[in-house]
């Protein structure tokens, strides 16, 4: 790899000040892709394994607690 010199006013500390943000920042994203993928499947696995009768009554109760009508 050839060594590139920094544009000028630029020193190394603030390069490697910009690669480990940029690497904190991808950490950031991959964990948050993660978790939104297991809670997505969290989800799709209780729905698909609860009754469809408390499932009903789950969001029946629900919009009735916050106040909005379903009848």
């Amino acid at each position: 790899m050839q060594n590139v010199q920094p544009p000028s006013g630029v020193t190394e500390k603030e390069i490697k000040m910009t690669k480990t943000f940029a690497i904190a920042r991808a950490n950031t994203e991959i964990l948050s892709i993660a978790a939104a993928a297991l809670i997505g499947l969290s989800l799709i696995f209780v729905a698909g394994m609860s009754h469809s009768a408390t499932a009903h009554d789950l969001t029946h109760d629900s919009r009735h607690a916050i106040g909005f009508p379903c009848h």
